[in-house]
């Protein structure tokens, strides 16, 4: 898919480049510059693909012990909260 696409991109880059009616020299530079550009963002896409899917990465050392968390006591809840005071009757 990406490759249409870039292909796509480059067979539009190389009409608009020759309807400009430049000299072919110009439009030769202007066209490589247009492709390198296209490279280095598929190369920078690829890398970021092999981020996101994780294949590459081994995260076994951050997953949590479930052992471990036996020992925590758990936090409860503070639901005596009384707001009266903050009402005020001399108004």
């Amino acid at each position: 898919m990406i490759k249409l696409l870039s292909s796509l991109i480059l067979l539009s880059l190389f009409t608009t480049a020759f309807a400009e009616n430049n000299t072919s020299t110009d439009s030769a530079k202007i066209i490589e510059k247009q492709v390198k550009e296209q490279m280095e963002k598929e190369k920078k896409y690829a890398k970021e693909q092999r981020f996101y899917q994780g294949d590459e990465y081994n995260l076994s050392e951050a997953e949590v012990n479930e052992e471990s968390l036996s020992s925590i006591k758990a936090i409860e809840p503070d639901y005596d909260f009384d707001i009266t005071d903050v009402y005020r009757d001399d108004l």
